[in-house]
């Protein structure tokens, strides 16, 4: 079921989240940034409901993996699909693991990262 909300990048690399958010702006998404799992949180529980979350998985504070058991277990944040956004070596077997939707390298590959996001998000304009 795809989402009206904006996706939120969760990443602590201000050039992953520029980079990225940028092509989601210029496809039609709306883009919220956090730099860390904790960052996140605050904004999912201020309100904020995006329609995916794309969410790396080494960051500090609070990484990916605390936050998305975090989100799993409240029942408010836990239905917001989760796309691992990471190098890390054992991110796709982390993401099947945690429910996420699918796991992503970091070295951007767009043309598999546009259509996960089409699948569970309406663009703006559209």
């Amino acid at each position: 079921m795809k989402g009206h909300g904006p996706v939120l990048i969760v990443d602590d690399d201000p050039a992953i989240c520029s980079a990225v958010g940028e092509l989601f702006e210029l496809t039609g998404h709306a883009v919220v940034t956090a730099r860390d799992g904790s960052e996140a949180l605050r904004c999912l529980r201020e309100g904020l409901v995006p329609c995916l979350i794309l969410l790396d998985i080494e960051m500090p504070v609070k990484d990916g993996i605390s936050f998305r058991r975090e989100q799993l277990a409240d029942p408010e944040l836990a239905a917001i699909p989760v796309i691992f956004h990471s190098n890390h070596p054992g991110a796709a077997e982390i993401a099947t693991q945690l429910q996420a939707v699918a796991h992503v390298s970091k070295t951007v590959n767009f043309d598999a990262l546009l259509p996960l996001v089409a699948a569970h998000c309406y663009r703006r304009n559209g």
